[in-house]
Order: structure tokens, then C-alpha cells, then sequence
């Protein structure tokens, strides 16, 4: 029995596809199911049960008054990053939610920035193992200078879902 949910389901095939059509695919499913993912055109690099790499570009739409990707874009690429490795390893009767989210703002951003998060081998095993938790996903944001310009603390809960 494969212990793959939706998502992953989803996701493994598309790496099916030839593979210049592959991130095209994989962001499309995302952004349309993900609004403001959509609207922020966060860009998914990599997605696999234990690790997730996504890209915000430095574009006009999310930019704040100093030309900067605006502080609530850097929250979103740190929280869809997370959120999305942990989406991989639910189980589908179980919804994913974020529970804490703890942005420090500690340099001026360059550019665009890219969000790598990743869970261990516990943290995934104690989400399919367990009807409700929480696990605190590692996530680190680098903008074009490889600075560190937020440090964020991510914590996602999972629950059963309501019937």
C-alpha cells in the first residue's frame, strides 16, 4: 500500500513528464491551488517529502516602497516552502495548518529570494504516524547575495479532517 497522499501523488507524476515540463506543470497545479501563491507567482525549484526549495522574484507586484521584495513576500516564501514539505508527508484524512509563525527581519533583501525547508526522517515519521501534532520545519530565505536577510520559525500542526 503506497503511503503516498494527493499531493505526492500528484507531484510524482508530473516528474513523469518530459522534463522541460515539469516545474511549468508542478507550478501551475500549485498556484491555482494556492491563490496567493498564484498572485505572488511563487516559483516551486524542488518538492519532495523531505525537502522543498522555492523562488520569489524581486517583480514590481510584490516589491515595498524601497524597491525590496515586501516583508510579506519574504513570510510567504518561508511558509509555502514549509508548508508544502509538510503537505507532501500528510496523510489526505489529516489537514495541514500553520500554527506559529515567527518572522525576524534582520538585512536589507538583494534581489530575488529563494526559501530551502526540510523535515528529518522523525518529523516525517511522527506526521504519518500520529492523528494530530506538530513539528517545527527548518527553513532558511537567501536572497541573490546568499545573505540571510529573515530568520523564520515555522511550526504546522496537522489535525484530522471535520467530516
Amino acid at each position: 500500500m503506497s503511503t503516498d497522499n494527493r499531493l505526492a501523488k500528484i507531484v510524482n507524476k508530473i516528474k513523469g513528464y518530459p522534463k522541460f515540463l515539469q516545474l511549468p506543470a508542478l507550478n501551475f497545479v500549485l498556484r491555482h491551488t494556492v491563490k496567493l501563491v498564484g498572485t505572488a507567482k511563487v516559483e516551486v525549484i524542488e518538492l519532495t517529502k523531505s525537502h522543498s526549495i522555492f523562488k520569489i522574484q524581486n517583480r514590481k507586484k510584490v516589491q515595498n516602497h524601497i524597491g525590496t521584495i515586501h516583508a510579506a513576500g519574504m513570510a510567504l516564501i518561508a511558509e509555502t516552502a514549509t508548508g508544502m514539505v509538510v503537505g507532501m508527508n500528510v496523510p489526505d484524512d489529516k489537514i495541514p495548518v500553520i500554527k506559529t509563525m515567527k518572522v525576524d527581519f534582520v538585512k536589507r533583501a538583494k534581489g530575488d529570494l529563494v526559501a530551502k525547508a526540510h523535515l528529518t526522517d522523525e518529523q516525517r515519521e511522527l506526521i504519518l504516524s500520529t492523528d494530530k501534532g506538530e513539528v517545527e520545519v527548518a527553513v532558511t530565505v537567501t536572497d541573490e547575495e546568499g545573505k540571510e536577510p529573515i530568520e523564520a520559525k515555522m511550526i504546522w500542526a496537522w489535525t484530522p479532517k471535520r467530516r
